[in-house]
């Protein structure tokens, strides 16, 4: 965002503790062996194994769809698959838990989450079949007598554990681009770069606020947004360029890496772990949800159709999707409460939400970086209008929520 545009958040300072987050995931292991990873309890928590393969189409094979309620472990593999890249828990459009950049070979990883009784969906994008009910047996808790308003609170309380575990594997991504950064790999730095933008691009709306100690809140140099996601057109002559968009320079208008591209992806990743120490110190009402919601959509209207954002390496789209995901999941968790509030609006944008990802899913391309098309000049001015029509076809009924349940 423009240094001019900043929130007016409250200004958070280094130091503050790190609280955990309810549904944070967790890192990547080590393959682990095929009874651990068996449909069965051990112990208290119950294991379902998600493996991609292409033997001619792409698959993705859940080895359950059922388990009792209670602690559950999603194991994900990629044996041979190249167009699917990440397996997602949902429930009501909800991100429940993920796992992305699954590139083939790699070892498997794990998400492990508490579900009550119910239907939710394992999601895995680019698969011949993409989604997989998966039912969770057990009582649900029951919200039949809950206020709109108690509900709006439970939603934002889950939304920030998304934004925490969305911040931390942020943390991962940049670490592994700053791994290939040191090792000289060119190609692979370019790889994690489109992977490492999709964390931010989820929340940026929601952690923009963080300023380091010892600097104003208008002190660009302390303002930990501006160091992560500065680009060319909003520098601070008097900081210099720093963050994402400085690696992106390097890599794909420069074509090397070299000892200041070094300097800026370690830069880069000691910012984002403050980031992540910080960011559990929020919370949120639900008029921030449907604040940042709106926001990220400004974003893709002002910057991403327009190309400015991704200058160097073009994977606008990359970006684009990742901030109407970010939408959708601020959408997604208010969605219970607005249903009592204002039933016919909460249709009206869950629809738009589904025109929007169809239209975006015919730029999908899994060879390419981030998974969509790159977008350059043609494509921006052959498709650029289609978007952005479609994309203010969600805007203008998701502008109007945070009236509503700042009054519920």
């Amino acid at each position: 965002m423009p240094f001019a545009d900043r929130r007016t958040r409250s200004v958070l300072v280094l130091g503050a503790t790190l609280a955990a987050a309810a549904l944070a995931l967790t890192g990547c292991s080590t393959a682990s062996s095929s009874a651990e990873d068996a449909a069965t309890p051990s112990g208290a928590v119950h294991r379902v194994a998600v493996t991609l393969t292409n033997d001619g189409s792409d698959k993705c094979a859940v080895s359950t769809t059922s388990v009792p309620a209670g602690p559950v472990t999603f194991t994900v593999r990629n044996t041979s698959s190249t167009a699917i890249t990440e397996v997602e828990l949902l429930q009501d459009q909800k991100i429940l838990g993920e796992k992305e950049n699954l590139a083939p070979g790699l070892d498997p990883v794990k998400f492990t989450v508490t579900l009550g009784g119910g239907k939710y969906q394992v999601y895995c994008p680019g698969a011949t079949k993409e989604l997989t009910t998966f039912t969770v047996t057990g009582k649900a808790a029951s919200t039949a007598n809950s206020s709109a308003g108690t509900l709006l609170r439970q939603g934002a309380k889950g939304y920030g554990d998304y934004v925490d575990a969305q911040v931390s594997d942020m943390v991962t991504a940049v670490r592994q681009l700053q791994e290939d950064v040191d090792a000289g790999d060119l190609a692979a730095a370019k790889t994690d770069y489109a992977n490492a933008r999709p964390y931010y691009e989820h929340v940026e709306s929601d952690v923009d606020g963080f300023v380091k100690k010892g600097h104003k809140a208008t002190d660009n140099a302390g303002n930990l947004d501006y160091l992560v996601d500065m680009r060319a057109s909003n520098l601070d002559p008097s900081v210099g360029w720093h963050g994402f968009h400085a690696v992106e320079r390097d890599l794909f208008q420069g074509g090397a890496i070299t000892a200041s591209t070094k300097q800026l992806a370690a830069e880069l990743t000691e910012n984002v772990t403050l980031l992540d120490k910080l960011v559990p110190t929020l919370t949120y009402k639900p008029e921030d949800l449907a604040n940042g919601a709106a926001g990220l959509l400004e974003e893709v209207q002002s910057e991403k159709i327009t190309g400015e954002e991704e200058g160097f390496s073009h994977i606008d789209l990359v970006d684009l999707a990742a901030n109407v995901e970010g939408a959708r999941q601020a959408f997604a968790y208010l969605k219970p409460g607005l249903q009592k509030l204002d039933p016919s609006i909460t249709k009206q944008i869950a629809t738009q939400f589904d025109s929007v990802d169809t239209l975006m899913d015919g730029y999908r391309d899994g060879t390419a970086l981030g998974g969509f098309r790159t977008y350059d000049a043609a494509t921006r001015t052959a498709d650029a209008n289609t978007i952005s029509q479609t994309i203010q076809a969600l805007q203008d009924p998701l502008s109007r929520l945070a009236e509503k349940v700042a009054t519920a």
